[in-house]
């Protein structure tokens, strides 16, 4: 049997390179994930690591083995929906965690309820009008909250291309803005994960600096 740690001893772990009161705001924050695919999925467990304790997470799929290849999810989850296996992931890292699982679609009724008091939401749907309606609705509807977006991160190679830029206030994309018709190779694990680190980090650097 796997003894776990004391919280105490994990939060002391987990913030021990870089100082204290960074971890705090860490903890204190508040951060919303839409969508538990190739993007969300791996957003989340950086998150995690990185020590945030309060995610929000929604999604209305079940994993299935098609995900395997990029999403953080493993065999033996096959068929759980992916709010329940995220779950399990997260708390594999930080059996404190906060989590509060939403396995509905979002629509622009339920997403100011669900999200509410949210610091960030990051958007990791796959297609492009719901996308658009969660973007939309997030920065009319809670306009306090910071919206980051994933899209273009097909294929395999050109590290470089993808990019975070703030296209206006409260909102921030992840991505190289290339659909991902025109990408050769369809959707691999490295350069989804190259975006997933963009997107958690850009919420990192929200938390602790207030921009990029």
């Amino acid at each position: 049997m796997i003894m776990l740690p004391e919280k105490s001893e994990l939060e002391g772990a987990l913030c021990a390179r870089y100082p204290p009161e960074i971890f705090a705001v860490l903890k204190k924050a508040k951060v919303g994930i839409a969508g538990l695919g190739g993007l969300g999925s791996n957003v989340a467990m950086m998150l995690a690591r990185a020590g945030i304790s309060d995610l929000i997470i929604a999604d209305l799929d079940r994993v299935d083995i098609s995900n395997i290849n990029r999403q953080n999810y493993s065999l033996d989850q096959i068929g759980m929906e992916k709010t329940e296996a995220t779950e399990i992931q997260l708390r594999n890292i930080n059996p404190y965690i906060h989590i509060e699982k939403h396995n509905v679609r979002l629509n622009p009724s339920n997403i100011p309820e669900i999200f509410k008091g949210c610091d960030i939401v990051c958007e990791a749907f796959d297609i492009p009008s719901e996308k658009a309606m969660l973007i939309n609705t997030l920065l009319e509807r809670c306009p306090d909250t910071a919206v980051v977006s994933g899209s273009g991160m097909a294929g395999f190679g050109r590290s470089n291309d993808i990019r975070t830029e703030k296209l206006f206030a409260n909102l921030y994309i992840c991505g190289d803005g290339v659909d991902m018709e025109d990408v050769e190779g369809g959707l691999m694990s490295p350069r989804v994960n190259i975006c997933a680190g963009h997107m958690a980090n850009t919420v990192m650097s929200l938390l602790l600096n207030g921009e990029l």
